[in-house]
């Protein structure tokens, strides 16, 4: 067995010696490969006698794991030797432009719908969702519109076959739909949740409406409060505060108008003052000032006590507020945009100059609204 020493010692001096990675490769096959040396070793182990196995085989097995250690460890100097050069011989030249901006932006819908949680979480609010297929008691029957409403009619409302339709808690058949608003949020969420409650709930809504202001697929936040002694000072203050907060103006000035929704009682319209600039409307301001006028901006009222009494609270206990705007509509007009369709084109150019960088994070202290182009408030 003096010859494993010496052959040992050998593999360990060459392994060593080795200049480069190619030469230590070869050593690799020459020593462990199929027709290696020490492999041959190992195939003679089956010809010994049981004594001699005992014996020999443990020693040719240490050879074979010290040759294989000797390996490794030679390799992982070469490499790491390679790499130390590697990363003196390369510098980088600050001088050099900084490389160009990463591809990609948030769409403006998105944006607007941080900028809406950022502003509502600071005013105590809760994000709440729900699904986008609805049935019709929750998008019409408990918000107060009986079968006879016409906003239940075929060209306002996507209906699902009427086989789709389920069992209401009574049994009888609920047709299903695509939700027409996402005030099926706020039923859902005050029979879950009781009262009282605080929340907004943003999300995509459908409608059979199509042009340069309407599509059949748009977004749309509500806004729901329900606690004791709420009264429509809360309403206007809670509006007023949002709006200047995501135009980021103290000038903005609202005007209530009697309207009629049949899930609030009394039911408001709500018109912001804007100037003109150029073709432009510009919110700020008062409407009845020369040069100025009123724009309505969003629905809103204290909720009908029907409602509340269908989500199972006391409406002698429990009143509240509901708001609603679309999503969509407040893009436009904060960042200057003329034709809601161009929101869903999927034009490259479109989102390139309203896009917004992917860390252009909305907060209140560092401003909800900063655009990753200058163009996004052109």
């Amino acid at each position: 067995m003096a010859d494993l020493e010496l052959m040992g010692a050998e593999a360990q001096t060459r392994i060593a010696a080795a200049p480069d990675l190619a030469a230590l490769e070869a050593l690799r096959v020459h020593f462990l490969g199929k027709q290696g040396t020490i492999s041959g070793l190992l195939k003679t182990l089956g010809a010994m006698t049981a004594e001699q196995r005992q014996v020999d085989g443990p020693r040719i097995h240490a050879l074979r794991e010290a040759v294989t250690g000797a390996l490794a460890e030679r390799k992982a100097a070469m490499e790491q030797a390679a790499l130390e050069a590697q990363l003196a011989s390369e510098t980088i030249d600050l001088s050099l432009p900084a490389p160009e901006a990463q591809r990609g932006a948030v769409h403006p819908v998105s944006q607007v719908m941080d900028e809406l949680a950022e502003i509502f979480a600071d005013l105590g609010f809760s994000v709440a969702t729900g699904p986008e297929i609805e049935d019709d008691w929750h998008n019409f029957t408990a918000l107060n519109m009986p079968e006879s409403h016409p906003a239940r009619a075929m060209h306002d409302t996507f209906y699902f076959p009427n086989q789709l339709a389920v069992a209401g808690d009574d049994g009888s058949p609920r047709r299903m739909l695509l939700r027409t608003h996402t005030s099926p949020v706020q039923v859902r969420t005050m029979m879950s949740q009781g009262a009282p409650l605080r929340i907004i709930a943003p999300g995509r809504v459908y409608r059979s409406d199509s042009d340069a202001t309407h599509t059949p697929m748009f977004h749309q936040v509500e806004g729901l409060v329900i606690d004791r002694d709420i009264h429509l000072g809360h309403l206007k203050w809670t509006l007023e505060t949002f709006l200047k907060a995501f135009f980021e103006r103290d000038d903005i000035v609202l005007r209530l108008r009697p309207s009629y929704f049949p899930f609030t009682e009394p039911s408001i319209e709500v018109d912001v003052g804007f100037a003109l600039e150029g073709t432009r409307r510009v919110l700020g301001g008062d409407g009845d000032a020369p040069g100025h006028g009123w724009m309505e901006l969003l629905g809103s009222g204290m909720v009908n006590r029907n409602v509340i009494s269908a989500c199972g609270l006391d409406p002698e206990e429990w009143q509240g507020f509901a708001f609603g705007v679309g999503v969509d509509r407040l893009a436009m007009l904060k960042y200057g945009m003329d034709d809601l369709r161009a929101f869903f084109d999927g034009d490259l150019r479109w989102l390139r100059h309203y896009g917004f960088s992917a860390f252009d994070v909305p907060t209140l202290s560092g401003g909800v609204g900063t655009p990753a182009s200058a163009g996004a408030r052109a």
